[in-house]
């Protein structure tokens, strides 16, 4: 299992916030500290679905990046789907 201080942490969620901004165009989470919210949110619901579909834990700086990079990508598509529409003037 992967050990990682906050700083690594914080590196991840910042990572597969920016893909997954890249990958999910809309309204969500833009900027640095959007994306990492993103990001480090997308890496507890990709580890807890990792966990409970019983894929396993991620190992290594790689597998944690894309584990959180899925969970990001939900994250932001989730919030599309709550979000108010956008109105326009």
């Amino acid at each position: 299992m992967l050990y990682m201080d906050p700083i690594g942490w914080i590196v991840v969620g910042l990572i597969a916030g920016l893909l997954s901004g890249a990958v999910v165009r809309g309204r969500s989470g833009r900027g640095c500290l959007g994306n990492l919210l993103v990001g480090v949110l997308g890496g507890i619901v990709g580890g807890w679905l990792a966990r409970e579909l019983r894929i396993g834990d991620p190992s290594g700086f790689i597998g944690a990046v894309i584990v959180a990079f899925v969970g990001a990508v939900i994250i932001r598509l989730v919030i599309e789907a709550v979000a108010p529409p956008e109105r326009r003037w």
